[in-house]
C-alpha cells in the first residue's frame, strides 16, 4: 500500500466517525467531504472504492 492510499483510508476512516458521531443531523455528502477536505466527487469515488 502507498503513502496515498494510506492518506485516502484515513480520510474514510475519519468521515466514517464524523457521520457517527453526527448521525442524528444526518450529515449530506458535501458536508461529509468538507470535513475531509476532498471535493463531494473524490470523496464519493473513494468511498465506493
Amino acid at each position: 500500500m502507498n503513502e496515498q492510499e494510506l492518506i485516502d483510508y484515513q480520510r474514510i476512516a475519519d468521515a466514517i466517525q464524523y457521520i457517527g458521531q453526527n448521525f442524528q443531523k444526518q450529515p449530506d455528502l458535501n458536508e461529509v467531504a468538507a470535513q475531509v477536505n476532498l471535493s463531494p466527487f473524490h470523496f464519493q469515488r473513494l468511498f465506493t472504492r
